[in-house]
């Protein structure tokens, strides 16, 4: 049973003896079990789709409601006005007898009316869904009329229990904002920015570029909003994902770490075994789209094309752009220990395997003392490295025999599981443990982690956990969301036993893992080696800091009437100017998912209002009433560019999407090349948390949540910020920049943030916050 998989199902020879028939019924039967898997997957994704098509009707729903027309009209209550009498007699009785041909026509025209309903709701839905006035009203003051009438229609028609993929058909098309609105929004952005003469010289570009260009651009950019389903996101995904050249690690994928303050075990292979299980059992509740759809208000659902890519994916290196290449389906893992490969086989007899079965065979894994291969140790620094080196490299030496095969077991794999050979020691607190632990997950050691592929689970020898993920498949709520899920069903599902090992009893024999083989030419190890020098030195030159701000949290900003966010967003400004003695571009990722197919806008946190109040922070001549004035002033309107920026009046990728134009039609923009050139020094994004409603009551409680993740700088001299609020008075910074860069500072920023902070709380001491 343990060889099952290496067997050979059929052989076939003929010798001096006759004919000699070789069949292995191991092999067969896993191939037929294979196969039947394959079925089912397809029989329930085609149930699903028609589900989703006719939702939010339903078959059951649509039968019974040809049924009710049916009966009615047998009893002479016709409901079709008179269209069941000409389907009858003009369609159907030609080819029918009387009796068939008026049950047809009676199907007929239940059915088709009942789409036609259907239709209507969905449109209806998009109608409303495409109105946003519930996300611009205050909090505290009383709904509007209006509001309550939409959010009642909206409560009506959107059904009760929609699956994940239920409502993209009724979400609304990003809208596509006007030239001006958008150049105007701009400008605003970047006064503070520049002094008066270089603002007047942009206004003249400006002008320029409204005046002229902007009109032809623009009128190119609706026919493909016209055409598409979302007119950024193909174009987000190639020219900002997929067409860099530059290594991917550090530059685009980000990290996650574990939940830090509760070690459930400190086996590693009873670890690696329940998270591995774990991420199974969420992959199957995607493929029946039985996890919701996450709803805003409990009301507006976000888009969720982007689960489907989160397992079986990998992205694949080219001379000029890279593809992403997704998997029906996968049955196996990758797992990468000591400086080995191997194939794991997570299914058996068309059953899962659960973690006690699992942690056999990372236990296998552990405890081979096999040697690398040549060149294999080392191997995975091709996806870490220049991605066309990568692309030349996989075309020469990887693409028959062995090292196909090989490659092949890894890049179709459901995920990546890496068994480091090295503790993570570090408390929950502010050390250099922790920035440690934090650079492990995020880089590694550059040919550990597998780059490409959508993203790798990794457990160190002490079975702490971590994250790296791919970035140009989704974004990175999309892997909170599993990960949430996936620490949940660890700790609080499958558990461990006393001596910290995965409950159960194997239900069969271990499956073996197959170590992988490679034949890799002292030509090929040059590149690899190359590649690894080139990824080295990139990941070296990460500055990582976690600062850990556990003073005061949301739980205090809420009682002072001010947005978490907006808090957070400002104290960073704040933590900026007194770093750098000046103000910068800021990039915010805000999502719009509230749009078919929506990824990702740019709030731009730093604003007229944000700089004023930050300036009246370094001035002793403002008393605290008025700091605080201008503190409101400034969380207000940056709480209105991220609600401009979810509903489709950003800035930066309707600019964007008129650069691509512009490139596409040959011509040159002096005004779009100025935007698109600026350095966003200040890089920052939210992580959020408390998705799964099942765990919810769990995940409230700080200790056992993960740590939030983070990813590396924009600019050169700049700073990439990730925070996630995880209590009432705990928010994790993840601060990353580039030890090679005199201008900036990881730790010397967070204790910017950290006085920031102080300071903003000092203003409302003599003030009341209840």
């Amino acid at each position: 049973m343990a060889e099952a998989h290496e067997a050979v199902a059929f052989s076939f020879q003929i010798g001096p003896d006759g004919v000699n028939v070789n069949l292995s019924f191991d092999a067969v039967k896993t191939i037929v079990y294979s196969g039947l898997r394959s079925w089912k997957l397809r029989w329930r994704r085609g149930l699903n789709s028609l589900y989703n098509s006719l939702y939010p009707g339903g078959p059951i729903r649509g039968i019974a409601y040809v049924g009710l027309v049916s009966t009615l009209y047998y009893n002479g209550y016709d409901l079709s006005f008179q269209i069941i009498p000409w389907l009858e007699q003009h369609v159907f009785r030609p080819y029918f007898l009387p009796k068939t041909s008026k049950i047809l026509a009676c199907v007929a025209f239940g059915c088709g009316s009942y789409i036609v309903v259907i239709e209507i709701r969905k449109q209806t839905l998009r109608i409303l869904f495409s109105y946003h006035g519930w996300m611009y009203q205050t909090h505290g003051k009383k709904t509007p009329i209006l509001s309550k009438l939409w959010g009642g229609i909206v409560s009506l028609l959107v059904g009760r229990n929609p699956s994940l993929y239920s409502c993209q058909g009724s979400l609304p098309t990003l809208p596509l904002p006007s030239v001006n609105d958008t150049v105007e929004r701009y400008l605003r952005t970047v006064r503070p920015l520049f002094d008066d003469a270089e603002y007047t010289r942009m206004e003249k570009l400006a002008e320029e570029f409204k005046n002229s260009l902007g009109g032809r651009l623009q009128r190119y950019l609706w026919l493909k909003w016209l055409l598409s389903s979302n007119y950024v996101s193909d174009w987000w995904e190639e020219y900002v994902y997929l067409r860099g050249r530059s290594p991917i690690m550090v530059n685009s994928n980000f990290y996650g770490l574990d939940a830090v303050y509760i070690r459930p075990t400190t086996v590693q292979s009873a670890r690696a075994a329940n998270l591995t299980c774990a991420a199974f059992f969420y992959r199957t509740e995607l493929d029946k789209e039985n996890i919701k759809p996450l709803m805003v208000q409990k009301l507006v659902p976000l888009c969720s094309r982007q689960y489907e890519r989160q397992f079986n994916t990998v992205r694949i290196p080219g001379l000029e752009t890279d593809k992403i290449i997704h998997y029906s389906d996968s049955r196996h893992i990758a797992v990468y220990n000591k400086g080995r490969w191997y194939k794991v086989y997570t299914f058996y007899n068309n059953q899962l395997l659960m973690p006690c079965e699992l942690q056999i065979q990372f236990e296998a894994i552990i405890n081979d003392t096999t040697p690398p291969s040549k060149g294999e140790e080392h191997l995975a620094a091709l996806t870490a490295g220049e991605r066309k080196q990568w692309a030349q490299a996989r075309n020469k030496y990887f693409s028959t025999g062995i090292n196909r095969s090989s490659l092949d077991a890894i890049e179709k794999a459901a995920f990546i599981i890496i068994l480091e050979d090295e503790d993570y020691a570090f408390t929950a607190t502010m050390s250099k443990d922790f920035n440690d632990y934090a650079h492990s997950i995020f880089h590694g050691k550059a040919y550990d982690r597998w780059f490409d592929k959508s993203f790798n689970f990794i457990i160190s020898k002490n079975a702490v956990f971590g994250f790296n993920v791919e970035h140009s498949w989704a974004d990175a709520p999309i892997t909170g969301h599993m990960v949430e899920y996936v620490i949940c069903e660890d700790i609080i599902h499958f558990g461990y036993d006393k001596d910290g090992n995965t409950n159960g009893t194997p239900r069969f024999d271990a499956i073996k893992p197959i170590k992988l083989k490679w034949n890799i030419s002292d030509e090929c190890d040059q590149v690899i080696e190359s590649s690894l020098a080139v990824a080295t030195e990139l990941y070296r030159d990460v500055d990582l800091n976690v600062y850990i701000q556990d003073d005061y949290g949301k739980g205090f900003i809420k009682k002072c009437k001010l947005s978490p966010d907006s808090h957070i967003q400002m104290a960073l400004q704040l933590a900026y100017y007194r770093d750098s003695g000046k103000f910068s571009l800021t990039y915010e990722a805000s999502m719009t998912r509230l749009f078919r197919e929506g990824r990702t806008e740019t709030v731009r946190s730093c604003s007229i209002e944000s700089s004023q109040w930050v300036k009246s922070m370094n001035d002793p001549n403002i008393s605290n009433a008025k700091r605080i004035e201008l503190l409101r002033l400034a969380c207000d309107y940056h709480q209105q560019q991220y609600r401009d920026a979810m509903t489709g009046k950003g800035i930066d990728r309707h600019l964007f999407c008129l650069y691509v134009v512009s490139k596409y039609l040959g011509v040159d923009s002096p005004f779009l090349q100025e935007v698109l050139s600026e350095p966003w020094k200040l890089s920052t994004s939210q992580t959020p948390h408390n998705y799964e409603e099942k765990y919810a009551k769990y995940t409230k409680d700080p200790s056992k949540i993960n740590a939030g993740g983070g990813f590396g700088p924009v600019a050169d001299d700049g700073y990439g910020v990730s925070y996630v609020i995880a209590g009432e008075d705990l928010i994790f910074f993840h601060i990353t920049s580039k030890k090679s860069s005199s201008a900036t500072d990881s730790l010397r920023f967070g204790n910017h943030i950290k006085k920031a902070f102080n300071d903003m709380k000092n203003l409302f001491n003599n003030e009341s916050v209840e």
